[in-house]
């Protein structure tokens, strides 16, 4: 294994959230419903539950600008950007345009009817009256910001397949410590597989870091020793020493490459067997340096392989179903989490970085004396998600039907079995607490689709259905019932108290919604996030859907050019918060992956909210999107309509 390179980073403390955020966060009763106001948005920061008292816990987060974007919308320009999650309950803005003052608002978005596409904009805050530094920002003429790429060269398999790339799953994170986003791509070959397709080999998975002017930092080869697919190649971007710059952490093998071209591991191993599977051979965790691409240290990866029949099957299939996370285990900190197993042995390792080292924090395994025969085992899913449940100040992990502490044991399973989408959050204002709502694969599974206390994993409510039900969402479409509305490919539309709406789901031109959601328009629901598929084609095209009360959909934004990626799942690369006020960008590949296609949305909004991005539910959310099958990241709090 390579050394860590010498120097460190400059340390730079991110945000400490504990004192600003405990001081709004007190009698919010953990539900914010928004209204609208006249004359000036409402100071509406993140409130707090029972359930989710980490906010005000010291975590720290990320020192990020002011994410200022203007685009053109209807009546002139549309210009929006960040409050933060330490900023007084007083803060005002001022907003120039050319050097002169246009609007002085508590708003953090402003519909400017006099600029143009050649206008430059400054924003400044305005705290106990008095101006801070500004940031500028010139509009997106075209509506987007197009993010060349350098697109890797294919290549042939040892099989004599050729390969190309396409980009994929993007994760964001301030890897040079200068307050806005750069960009972690991954590249996958056209040959990536599912485990559970043994015989097929496949060429190499690629990650490279780029700002969003398209300035590549460095590139990362995993090397053939590390099959390319969704479960093989998650990985973690997150400031995991708090110096202010984050880290990249991901599953490697030997002949793995970092940037500068150091191998990690034997060079010349090759672990393939002759179908390609790759069931024994060295696996390490790496810790990469996010501004010069260098690995900086690498371990043996837990949890470890050891037998591919220790995980259900001899081809492994059940034992190459990883994934990743990042939670606050300790409450302050950043902790780096991969698993293995979903089908039948669960296992999940948690790490610690300091700046030069790793260090494991804890293990848990469902075949541990401690867990064997307590219903820890089948319980995964092809996702997870990360929060506080029990309101100790400290982040659980929920992995499918079962959770794990955040000491590393056993927290409670509902025996429910395998599925394929939960999605955590406060669904249902009206009870504390948070919630889950998750899908399950099991045909004889006593619920096909149901919603559990995240703290007790107490079914709530649900239905058997006795079929497979593979997709499944939760998001706040209306408000004529309180709470999110759930739904999956089980049937029916239901409220958050499990109250049966319709029998149809939310649909467009013929084809059911439920692979993501986002915060887009004006209002406070949330519209769904999908593509328009062509089978025949075998790609599709991002477009974002209305709910109106009828289950036939309303599509309020399309891009033909703006490329889906993993197949039917109908993913965009990324969505997430990244610039701008409260509402989430999406990012898409385009049609030959020479650049990524960054959104941000047109609509003026009354309402005013701290980034979500300094939410640690959803910041946390949108660190394991990437993850086996992505699902839209959920944040700690109820937002919505009543």
């Amino acid at each position: 294994m390579s050394p860590a390179p010498s120097g460190t980073h400059r340390r730079r403390r991110g945000r400490l959230l504990a004192g600003a955020l405990a001081a709004v966060l007190v009698g919010t009763g953990g539900s914010l419903a928004l209204d609208r106001y006249a004359d000036a948005a409402a100071v509406l920061p993140a409130p707090a539950n029972k359930a989710t008292q980490a906010l005000a816990a010291a975590r720290i987060a990320e020192r990020l600008d002011r994410g200022l974007v203007a685009v053109p919308a209807d009546g002139g320009t549309l210009v929006t950007w960040r409050m933060l999650g330490d900023d007084p309950e007083g803060v005002s803005f001022r907003l120039y345009r050319g050097g002169k003052l246009i609007e002085e608002t508590r708003k953090t978005n402003h519909l400017d009817t006099g600029g143009s596409a050649s206008s430059t904009y400054e924003i400044r805050a305005v705290v106990d009256g008095s101006e801070k530094r500004g940031e500028k920002a010139g509009v997106w003429g075209s509506g987007h910001l197009d993010i060349p790429l350098q697109k890797p060269a294919g290549g042939t398999t040892r099989d004599g397949v050729s390969y190309t790339y396409s980009a994929n799953d993007t994760s964001p994170g301030d890897l040079d410590g200068d307050g806005q986003y750069e960009l972690v791509v991954k590249w996958v070959p056209s040959n990536a597989t599912d485990v559970a397709n043994s015989g097929t080999c496949t060429g190499p998975t690629i990650y490279d870091a780029y700002k969003l002017n398209g300035k590549r930092l460095w590139r990362i080869n995993l090397g053939t020793n590390v099959r390319s697919g969704s479960h093989y190649d998650s990985f973690q971007v997150f400031d995991y020493d708090r110096d202010g710059k984050a880290e990249m952490a991901v599953r490697t093998s030997d002949g793995s490459k970092d940037a500068a071209g150091t191998v990690i591991g034997d060079r010349n191993a090759s672990h393939l067997a002759n179908n390609c599977a790759v069931i024994s051979g060295a696996e390490y965790l790496s810790v990469f340096n996010g501004v010069s691409g260098r690995v900086m240290h690498s371990v043996p990866f837990e949890p470890a392989r050891g037998s591919a029949a220790d995980w259900g099957d001899t081809w492994g299939n059940r034992e190459g179903r990883l994934l990743s996370a990042t939670a606050y285990l300790d409450g302050t900190k950043p902790s780096m989490v991969f698993t293995r197993g979903l089908y039948a042995r669960t296992a999940l390792a948690a790490y610690d970085w300091n700046g030069s080292r790793l260090t494991l924090r804890w293990k848990f395994d469902s075949n541990s004396a401690k867990n064997r025969g307590k219903g820890y085992d089948q319980q995964g899913n092809h996702n997870l998600a990360v929060a506080d449940v029990d309101g100790d100040g400290k982040d659980e992990i929920m992995y499918g039907a079962m959770a794990v502490d955040d000491n590393g044991s056993g927290l409670w399973t509902t025996k429910l079995g395998h599925g394929d989408a939960l999605h955590v959050g406060d669904l249902d204002p009206a009870r504390p607490g948070l919630e889950s709502f998750n899908v399950h694969e099991h045909k004889d599974s006593a619920y096909g689709f149901e919603m559990h206390d995240a703290k007790t994993g107490r079914v709530l409510w649900g239905q058997k259905t006795g079929t497979d039900v593979g997709r499944g969402i939760c998001a706040d479409l209306t408000r004529q019932y309180a709470g999110a509305e759930c739904w999956s490919s089980g049937g029916g539309l239901y409220t958050a108290a499990g109250k049966k709406i319709s029998d149809g789901v939310p649909a467009f031109g013929g084809g059911a919604s439920y692979n993501s959601a986002i915060w887009w328009d004006g209002d406070a629901n949330r519209e769904l996030l999908d593509h328009r598929w062509s089978g025949s084609a075998g790609t599709g095209y991002g477009q974002i859907l209305k709910y109106d009360g009828d289950s036939e959909l309303s599509r309020i934004w399309y891009d033909q050019n703006a490329r889906s990626n993993n197949w039917t799942k109908g993913n965009p690369a990324l969505s997430a918060d990244l610039l701008g006020d409260w509402r989430e960008e999406m990012i898409w590949r385009n049609a030959d992956s020479t650049a990524l296609r960054l959104y941000s949305t047109p609509h003026p909004t009354e309402y005013r909210l701290p980034t979500l991005m300094h939410d640690p539910v959803y910041r946390t959310g949108v660190a394991w999107q990437n993850t086996g099958y992505n699902q839209p990241p959920q944040v700690s709090y109820y937002l919505g309509t009543k």
